[in-house]
């Protein structure tokens, strides 16, 4: 107990360790990479979330995405009470359920049908099952550093050539289910060209990131995602876009709403997450009719859960997404983009080269160079341990960034003026810290 009597989130981490694994039920909580003890939350509203002490911070996390609007916006939280007060949850059909799925294709029509499942991680693997009952084949593609839940195909690593199969990236993930997917290098199209000609007959799909934003953001190059869709069709594949962080975040239709529909093209399947949910357990899945309809109950791809769809997880994402209009985007994206300017003008400051790398209103430092990144390689390669300096003295000052360096940054249509120059009175001392750390012993 600290002096005033209130227990102290690192007693609490204390406790948490003596019942869950690391303390913590999603890696990246436990400040692994910064060092120190994690805040236990104990509230949050609109741009700002207060710790079990009563320290309240700007958050600068949103709940890894979801709080597009702030946190326990009042008429999220009055579409919850009401649909909780109906029931928690039914096992059944639902007419919250339809809704959604009927938002989700109005904003994205290349959204034919969409399954609504709990996680990000569900809606991945789904989509890489999907994709290989519909093709009959087994092996996908996806990007060194692009993140698509921990499913045991997706969590494997580069092999040793360009074009080998991969290598189980965690323990507990056999090889021989690793070795059906195949890691490339990102932005490396003769990478993917060359793994098409050597194994291309065995490919069922593309996965990738909208925007990469699991390594940082690394926005993609021009062209690139629509090569991918060139590539893939050549040769059968499906394409599949994971969305799961930039969908109806960075624009109301998503990273697809950016890109894709502007130049005419479209990926087979899209993975939804966070924002669809509005901080509930929400994901989907979605994209051609004639894919999705090979789900069960209508195909021969199984996939089922209890809890999809559930009716007050739906209300929250419904909820959300109705209120999330072109003036909320306006908000998120012109609060983003001066945080954004701040940063910069902070490292520039003390002379510390770095990268501010956006996509949208998503963004992320590459410290260390002014060239920036546009490969996990390259990312790895960056100073990276100034970070953990940067994030504690952000902390001191009353704000709640992403405690990893490899995470993007998320805003929301609650960050007022205020809000914003909390975060930007406290920048030019996190930038300092962070010039001043040291490299650790090799």
């Amino acid at each position: 107990m600290s002096e005033s009597g209130t227990t102290t989130s690192e007693e609490l981490f204390e406790r948490a360790l003596g019942v869950v694994p690391g303390g913590v039920n999603s890696p990246v909580r436990a400040f692994g990479s910064v060092g120190g003890a994690p805040r236990f939350l104990a509230s949050a509203r609109g741009a700002y979330v207060t710790d079990v002490e009563g320290r309240e911070y700007v958050d600068l996390v949103g709940s890894w995405g979801p709080a597009l609007l702030g946190h326990a916006h009042p008429e999220v939280l009055a579409a919850v009470h009401e649909a909780a007060a109906r029931g928690l949850g039914f096992g059944a059909p639902t007419l919250t359920e339809v809704e959604l799925a009927e938002a989700v294709r109005a904003r994205v029509p290349a959204v034919e049908r969409l399954r609504l499942v709990s996680t990000g991680t569900e809606a991945t693997m789904t989509a890489i099952r999907l994709a290989r009952g519909v093709t009959g084949r087994d092996r996908v593609v996806k990007f060194a550093g692009h993140y698509h839940g921990h499913s045991d195909g997706l969590l494997a690593a580069a092999g040793s050539g360009v074009a080998t199969l991969a290598l189980p990236g965690s323990a507990g993930v056999p090889a021989s289910i690793a070795a059906e997917t195949i890691v490339l290098p990102y932005h490396d199209l003769a990478a993917v060209e060359a793994a098409f000609a050597e194994h291309g007959a065995t490919i069922a799909a593309v996965i990738y990131e909208a925007a990469a934003a699991n390594m940082g953001v690394v926005p993609p190059e021009p062209g690139f995602n629509a090569a991918l869709a060139r590539i893939a069709h050549a040769h059968g594949a499906l394409l599949i876009q994971d969305e799961v962080l930039t969908g109806f975040r960075v624009g109301p239709a998503g990273w697809w709403g950016l890109e894709a529909q502007r130049e005419g093209w479209s990926p087979d399947l899209l993975t939804f997450g966070k924002v669809i949910g509005g901080g509930l357990p929400v994901a989907a899945l979605g994209g051609r009719a004639d894919v999705m309809d090979a789900l069960a109950p209508l195909g021969p791809v199984y996939q089922a859960g209890t809890l999809s769809g559930n009716p007050v997880a739906t209300a929250a994402g419904l909820a959300t997404l109705r209120l999330a209009d072109d003036a909320v985007y306006a908000r998120v994206d012109a609060a983003s983009a001066t945080v954004q300017a701040a940063v910069s003008e902070a490292f520039t400051a003390v002379g510390l080269a770095h990268t501010v790398q956006r996509a949208s209103n998503l963004f992320s430092t590459v410290l260390g160079t002014d060239a920036g990144a546009r490969d996990y390689a390259q990312v790895l390669a960056s100073e990276s341990w100034r970070y953990p300096a940067f994030f504690h003295s952000l902390l001191r000052d009353g704000v709640y960034a992403p405690p990893s360096a490899f995470e993007a940054w998320f805003l929301s249509a609650a960050h007022d003026d205020d809000a914003v120059d909390r975060v930007v009175r406290a920048l030019p001392a996190a930038a300092r810290a962070a010039a001043a750390a040291t490299a650790p012993a090799a």
